[in-house]
């Protein structure tokens, strides 16, 4: 069994996908880890020394071997994941337990305030300048996020309440 976690960062993937992993016992799997394990260097710094579009390149790379291997897990995909390449389509061939981690671009920003530091794409950004980004960002996402199988809105769940629900709709 596979089940993908997606949405925008901050969204919480990794967070409840390690949850998630616990109760189905399955392993767990951040995409973003897994890349700075097989590249040796840690995301910031692989989009620092060569850039995102080769970044993209190796995440795909890594994508497929994760959706094409036997082994089951809960995979917490990246921000962008889903939107480049075949990554979405590939991704919902593979498995029908598909979750988009949906919620407004206020609470995203206000999320991610104090998380920038750690993340290359907003680090430059000030508080107004990070809400008009991360709108942006969800509009140009939003028919890749979509396709997911299911979409969850996170805005009023907590952690557990957000666990439960996807507990309950996964597809054996």
């Amino acid at each position: 069994m596979k089940i993908f976690l997606l949405g925008y960062m901050g969204s919480g993937k990794s967070t409840l996908a390690k949850a998630l992993s616990t109760q189905k016992k399955l392993p767990f799997i951040d995409l973003d880890h897994y890349i700075e394990q097989k590249e040796g260097q840690s995301v910031t710094e692989i989009f620092k020394k060569k850039g995102e579009i080769y970044f993209r390149k190796q995440e795909i790379t890594y994508l497929n071997e994760l959706l094409n291997s036997e082994k089951s897990f809960v995979l917490a995909l990246g921000g962008g994941t889903p939107c480049y390449g075949t990554n979405m389509q590939n991704i919902l061939k593979a498995s029908k337990n598909v979750f988009y981690l949906k919620y407004q671009p206020q609470t995203l920003a206000e999320r991610l305030e104090f998380q920038k530091q750690n993340r290359p794409l907003i680090a430059h950004l000030g508080n107004e300048e990070l809400l008009d980004f991360v709108r942006k960002h969800l509009f140009d996402r939003n028919p890749y996020y979509s396709q997911a199988t299911h979409i969850i809105t996170m805005d009023n769940l907590s952690e557990e309440q957000a666990l439960e629900t996807i507990l309950s709709l996964i597809s054996d």
